[in-house]
């Protein structure tokens, strides 16, 4: 087992950008895999403002990019945070063969039999808009994965506006069984999570049952800032899972 690399391609949610997995990343190097973390459309430092964003296709457009000249021997590990489930859904239906496993972390988890956005309505539904409109980062204060107050203030100051595009991704057929159904997903739940309610996570888990299913305890919803060795470790083990599996395979 020692020895193997996997690289892993980390998408952020809504109004977020790479900063918030530099933790991740820097855990995720030391123990020796690749890590690419992305800006997408008008989120983080890239240079696009929200309302040059004509449709989700600007939004996902620096991730499809990304992917579109990897071989597909290379295969990445395609992590998505909250929203970013969508956007990794999108880049598995157009790049199934490039993505060994697609990492949902608290994150939308489509059917390819209904509308991406018909999760985000289910949302909307079960989730009232004021109970998250002013929706602030919350921490676990215990113990050593207690977060830093500069990481709030952090985030506070790099937080960008950002769509939903839910026209967009109300359109049937965007996911097909034969591309985006046929790459493993794995999700992450993250329990005390107060945006993505525990409840809604289980719900989608029931819907479009992943391959695997793992928890993270006292996570909050910014897992990535409040518990990032225990996501670093999850991470890993899927890593070795696939590692595995591909030498079976061989």
């Amino acid at each position: 087992m020692e020895g193997f690399k996997k690289h892993f391609v980390l998408v952020h949610g809504t109004a977020h950008g790479a900063w918030c997995w530099y933790k991740v990343v820097s855990l995720l190097k030391t123990a020796g895999h690749q890590v690419t973390a992305l800006d997408l459309g008008a989120s983080g430092i890239d240079p696009k403002r929200l309302d040059e964003l004509v449709s989700i296709s600007d939004y996902v457009k620096p991730l499809m990019d990304f992917l579109a000249p990897i071989s597909d021997d290379e295969k990445v590990i395609l992590v998505g945070h909250s929203y970013a489930g969508l956007c990794i859904s999108l880049a598995m239906e157009r790049f199934p063969k490039k993505v060994s496993v697609a990492v949902f972390i608290a994150a939308y988890m489509p059917r390819h039999s209904s509308p991406p956005g018909t999760l985000i309505k289910e949302f909307f539904k079960r989730t009232p808009v004021e109970s998250i409109l002013d929706c602030e980062f919350t921490f676990d204060d215990i113990g050593m994965e207690k977060v830093p107050t500069s990481d709030l203030e952090l985030a506070k100051m790099l937080i960008r506006p950002s769509g939903l595009f839910l026209k967009d991704l109300a359109t049937e057929n965007l996911l097909t069984e034969g591309k985006f159904g046929s790459v493993d997903r794995v999700f992450i739940g993250l329990e005390g999570d107060e945006v993505m309610m525990e409840e809604f996570q289980r719900v989608m888990i029931e819907k479009s049952p992943p391959k695997q299913v793992k928890f993270i305890s006292g996570a909050g919803h910014m897992v990535m800032l409040s518990k990032p060795n225990q996501l670093c470790q999850l991470l890993q083990e899927i890593a070795a899972e696939i590692h595995v599996d591909n030498q079976i395979c061989h």
